[in-house]
């Protein structure tokens, strides 16, 4: 009999950001019914649409916005701004019918500073939620309880007056962090999960879950060397605890009872050894994002070498995910970019992604080519930018509107958007490039038919091909005894070489960029174009 494949690892995930997706009511910015108007675009059975698997929808839950939806007033409802609980609903419904999951993201580690919890805390100390939190006497006047420092900037404890103790919050004051070691948070915010699972949705996203514990003796951190105050210190009490790897497995423990759910967390370390414990041994989460792929310049050495250290991490324990854009860092199209090889960059880094074993998250827009935009200072909104201009951009410019056409305002809304549009949405959009079979959206097209009809691709094993030039990354995936070639190269000039793979010397094309002539594939004489892609079913 045949094992049942979980449906995350054969899926493609796409990240949208529901503020910048489509605005279905006119007011600037972007919510849950425009999601709905645009899932045929997502996927609609036939070879039109984008032929995802699954959404991941960042924060939709009442939120007072000052780091856009990342610090929650009400676990268990949706902010007006995007909707209701009855278009939630139907957006799964509606989903669901298309064989579109819909996976919600988490955040575990705080809430807003008007959520009721810490309304209740703040509101005596003698109140039953007040260890909810992590409330610190001064330990002498003007003194803070430790050294510690918020990632947004500034100290990481804000004074009270009306109970005369700090509270510590890892990010903004308005995101005072929760007390995880208090077992009745624990299990409130278990509640909230299950309550998202009962409505329907298939899975989590789980923000930074590695800063869910903090130190219990909440001593001081250590200096080191850095650009900024808070790269200054050695991040060893206020994040990265042992406890957080438990709390995964409590969040699995639950998502099992539902069953068919998935758990992906973003551990937000370039070290994948340590970002691995968080997968537990087959009791963990089922993946983890690698930050350290994404970090990676393009260089197919580099590259190569991040997959094989993050195979090794992962092993049987969980599943890899990879990512190269999302709403945090600058778009990978733009810090891939090298003028008129900018686009050939993208085939490259589309191919690898949708075929390496794991599960590729696209970040909306991606798939057209969408480019990070320079935000003037008056305009920025994000509170990193805010803070740290110019050194920190903000992250601004990898959040702007969607692409849909070259009307006004790119289509995504019928009045001035929350955040400008790229300059270049004329040419950069849906609609012009789902005319043009050779555009970037055409290619990430084909890309997702070939992967979705390979069991290879989607579950196969992951073999690395030695003996290859320098700036060529070449592997083979391999399942039920059949296998694809995946060669890439990440340079502008021409590869010329042979392979050795074992029981195959040729093999059938599947696709190539540049379009070559003939289907077969002969291994002894391998020939990619600059910046080439090549994908071959090879001939056992």
């Amino acid at each position: 009999m045949q094992e049942r494949v979980e449906w995350w690892k054969q899926a493609v995930v796409y990240q949208i950001y529901p503020r910048s997706f489509y605005d279905s009511n006119g007011d600037g910015v972007g919510d849950l019914r425009g999601i709905l108007q645009k899932l045929d675009y997502l996927g609609d059975g036939t070879e039109n649409s984008l032929g995802i698997d699954a959404i991941w929808l960042n924060p939709v839950y009442p939120s007072p916005q000052y780091d856009f939806g990342y610090e929650i007033m009400d676990h268990r409802n949706i902010d007006p701004q995007y909707g209701t609980l009855a278009d939630f609903d139907l957006l799964v419904r509606e989903a669901h019918q298309r064989g579109i999951r819909i996976i919600m993201d988490f955040v575990p580690s705080i809430t807003s500073h008007l959520h009721p919890w810490f309304i209740e805390s703040r509101s005596d100390k003698s109140n039953p939620k007040r260890d909810w939190y992590f409330w610190k006497p001064a330990p002498k006047p003007g003194k803070y309880p430790n050294n510690w420092l918020g990632v947004f900037g500034g100290r990481a404890w804000t004074w009270d007056s009306k109970t005369q103790e700090y509270y510590y919050h890892d990010s903004l004051p308005e995101q005072p962090d929760l007390n995880w070691r208090n077992p009745e948070v624990e299990k409130a915010m278990l509640a909230n999960m299950a309550f998202w699972y009962e409505k329907g949705v298939d899975g989590f996203r789980i923000d930074v879950l590695n800063y869910v514990f903090k130190d219990e003796l909440f001593r001081s951190n250590p200096h080191c060397l850095g650009r900024r105050p808070y790269d200054m210190q050695r991040h060893l009490y206020d994040k990265d605890q042992p406890e957080a790897v438990e709390v995964g497995k409590k969040m699995r423990a639950l998502a099992e009872q539902y069953g068919g759910k998935m758990l992906v967390a973003e551990i937000y370390i370039d070290d994948p050894e340590e970002a691995a414990r968080y997968l537990g041994e087959g009791d963990g989460v089922h993946m983890a994002f690698n930050f350290s792929f994404m970090f990676s310049p393009f260089s197919a050495a580099r590259f190569k070498q991040e997959v094989t250290d993050w195979e090794r991490a992962v092993g049987t324990r969980g599943w890899p995910a990879y990512f190269l854009s999302n709403h945090d860092n600058p778009r990978h199209i733009s810090r891939y970019a090298r003028g008129r090889w900018t686009l050939p960059r993208a085939r490259v880094a589309a191919a690898m992604l949708l075929t390496l074993r794991g599960t590729p998250f696209l970040y909306m827009g991606e798939e057209i080519g969408m480019r990070n935009v320079r935000i003037p200072r008056g305009e920025l909104l994000d509170p990193v930018g805010r803070k740290y201009w110019p050194f920190h951009p903000g992250r601004d410019g990898a959040r702007t509107p969607m692409q849909w056409n070259g009307g006004r305002h790119a289509g995504f809304s019928s009045v001035k958007p929350w955040l400008r549009v790229h300059p270049e949405f004329e040419r950069v959009n849906v609609e012009v490039e789902r005319e043009d079979r050779d555009s970037l959206l055409a290619f990430y097209k084909r890309l997702i038919r070939i992967r979705r009809n390979s069991p290879a691709l989607q579950t196969g094993d992951y073999q690395v091909c030695p003996d290859t030039p320098a700036g060529v990354f070449a592997y083979v995936r391999t399942a039920e005894d059949r296998s694809v070639l995946v060669a890439l190269n990440f340079t502008q000039g021409w590869k010329r070489f042979a392979l050795k793979v074992h029981g195959a010397s040729s093999g059938r094309k599947l696709l190539a960029y540049p379009e070559t002539s003939g289907d077969a594939t002969h291994l002894h004489n391998i020939e990619l174009p600059p910046y080439g892609v090549l994908l071959s079913a090879l001939d056992q």
